[in-house]
């Protein structure tokens, strides 16, 4: 993106008084530039009585529309999975599911059935009716997919009436969205080389939009109520992504400020950049192994270029998305040893199939469960169809030929269940070698620790596996019991949690008496607050999304491990997550606090 404060065009200037706005910071950066205000133009929907021998004809063109618009958002998903990655793009599977959702659809055909108006009224009036529901519901997550529904449903009454969609208002300049509302598609769309940053009226932390914004490293802050009443296109602004502040007219004084502050944050990502080629260890020694997190084979470059030690996760499951029928075998032993032949001789972790809760495809028979969430994915599917898991066994296992592969098990609750996986994978050999197949018969096999029950059960689990892999997101999940992306509740998802700390620390203390390693590949890895704590608890391995790696390094490189192991202890005497996040913040605000 570019420098905002090199690149603005009234650096130095301002036409009113200065005005600071408030509102939630969705994504972090620093912006400046003038306002382009962006106003949504709703469709006219016309309305008219029709006859009986019409419906054929109403029908057929809301099935034309329903097809037209899939594609239209099939493409918009791929050309983001390209761009930023499938884990972005996979926002897009709800919209998708909008389009597919019989409840609309039928819903609609009955009105037309019943009060033999358009299409397009019909289509309207079904829409707006379960925005208006949603919209009642008080669950913020709930409410910010009103968004989501009014963006496909515009886009299908545009399809109905023959136009093209509407993209975002552009300029030949850099600058700074405003807007009472964005969609997803809108942020996905926006040319980062001219786009500074966004703010809008609405907007919430979990909003899709918001997602977006992060993926494309943007800076945005949303929920700046009458915001538009305030801008007008070419008004010169200033957006601080940080902390939430919009400035209108920005002084030189308060310009200078930001400015200082910009070029401080280039100075330390300079200084960032000299670590890549070092190894990620403390001053006293203790050596650290820093992996990166990928879902695509493109991004095993991103993890060089930012001098992660291999990877840590290759979460396969984005091979099963957005297609009809599931990858073969050799789909996915070419994708595995492309990724391995291009990191090694560094060491790649392939995580087999964790498909369900909140990833589902159409790809697989996927059972409708009323919890997915404690329902059958992951690990449970893959014992449940052999099918399925195989093939992706033998891949992984042929794979290993090409590069220093590993595999892992993800959503293990107990010793039944791994045994039951490596009973397969013992199979998958018996049966390679039985077809003079060339493949790795010695491939080490880690599991995820990402449940309670697999943190208690530590103890016996080190001994059938060569690794831990700690999925921090999902054990803290399960541990306290809250789902993180539900607003009402999100204040309770704690990685500092002392519940969370006590099962690090009996995974990690369990995997060494074993004599095996502990990693951790959840957020919690990334987050430089938390570092002190994760190398005090004694974990080997932490592995982050590749453009955290350089920052969890400085981190690591400016702890002292026995610092680092007296105050885990202090940590695990405290009885509450405020105090054990602030006692970790505090350590790492002191030794590198550049990074803050």
């Amino acid at each position: 993106m570019a420098n905002s404060f090199e690149n603005s065009p009234k650096r130095y200037g301002s036409k009113g008084p200065e005005k600071f706005f408030r509102g939630i910071p969705v994504a972090p950066g620093i912006a400046h530039g003038e306002a382009l205000v962006h106003w949504v133009e709703e469709e006219e929907v016309p309305f008219r009585k029709i006859q009986p021998e019409e419906m054929p004809t109403e029908i057929a063109r809301f099935e034309t529309a329903l097809i037209a618009t899939r594609a239209e958002l099939l493409e918009l998903q791929e050309k983001i999975a390209s761009s930023i990655g499938a884990a972005d793009a996979g926002i897009f599977d709800a919209h998708l599911l909008v389009v597919e959702d019989r409840t609309l659809i039928d819903e609609v055909l009955r009105t037309l059935e019943k009060d033999r108006f358009n299409i397009e009224t019909c289509f309207h009036r079904v829409a707006e009716k379960y925005c208006r529901s949603l919209a009642a519901i008080d669950d913020p997550y709930l409410r910010e997919r009103v968004v989501d529904i009014r963006d496909v449903a515009r886009r299908v009454i545009r399809h109905l009436l023959g136009k093209e969609s509407k993209a975002i208002g552009t300029s030949d300049r850099t600058h700074i969205v405003v807007a009472h509302d964005l969609t997803p598609s809108d942020t996905a769309m926006m040319n980062r080389e001219l786009v500074l940053g966004f703010a809008t009226e609405a907007g919430s932390k979990t909003s899709h939009t918001a997602i977006m914004a992060r993926a494309l490293d943007i800076p945005a802050v949303v929920g700046i109520p009458e915001l538009c009443r305030h801008i007008a296109s070419g008004d010169d602004l200033l957006i601080d992504g940080y902390t939430g502040t919009l400035v209108l007219n920005p002084s030189i004084e308060t310009l200078e400020r930001y400015g200082r502050i910009e070029v401080e944050k280039e100075e330390v990502e300079e200084r960032l950049g000299t670590l890549r080629e070092m190894p990620a260890q403390t001053i006293d020694g203790r050596r650290i192994i820093l992996s990166a997190n990928i879902e695509l084979v493109e991004e095993a470059e991103e993890v060089l270029r930012y001098g992660a030690e291999g990877i840590g996760l290759y979460r396969t499951e984005f091979l099963y998305l957005n297609r009809k029928h599931p990858p073969d075998e050799e789909e996915q032993f070419k994708n595995y040893a492309r990724v391995a032949e291009r990191c090694k001789p560094h060491s790649v972790i392939i995580r087999t199939l964790d498909i369900g809760g909140d990833k589902s495809t159409e790809s697989l028979d996927l059972p409708k469960e009323q919890n997915p969430f404690l329902g059958c994915r992951a690990i449970r599917y893959c014992l449940e169809h052999p099918e399925i898991f195989k093939p992706q066994i033998r891949a992984i296992l042929r794979a290993g030929v090409y590069g220093n592969v590993r595999m892992m098990l993800p959503m293990i609750s107990g010793v039944e269940e791994l045994r039951a996986a490596k009973k397969i994978i013992e199979e998958c050999k018996r049966e390679l070698s039985a077809e003079g197949a060339s493949f790795q018969p010695e491939m080490e096999l880690g599991t995820m620790i990402e449940l309670p029950s697999a943190a208690l059960s530590a103890e016996w689990l080190a001994k059938e596996v060569s690794f831990f892999s700690i999925g921090t997101n999902d054990l803290i999940q399960y541990a306290i019991a809250v789902d993180r992306v539900n607003e009402r509740i999100a204040h309770l998802y704690q990685p500092a949690h002392p519940a969370i700390l006590r099962l690090i620390h009996i995974t990690t203390e369990a995997a060494h008496d074993a004599g095996i390693w502990c990693g951790v590949c959840g957020e919690m890895a990334g987050d430089i607050c938390l570092i002190p704590l994760l190398v005090g608890l004694g974990v080997d391995e932490l592995s982050t999304a590749p453009s955290l790696v350089p920052r969890v390094k400085k981190a690591i490189c400016s702890l002292s491990f026995v610092e680092c192991q007296a105050l885990a202890l202090e940590a695990m005497s405290l009885s509450d997550h405020a105090s054990v996040f602030s006692l970790s913040e505090s350590h790492a605000q002191q030794r590198y606090s550049e990074l803050f």
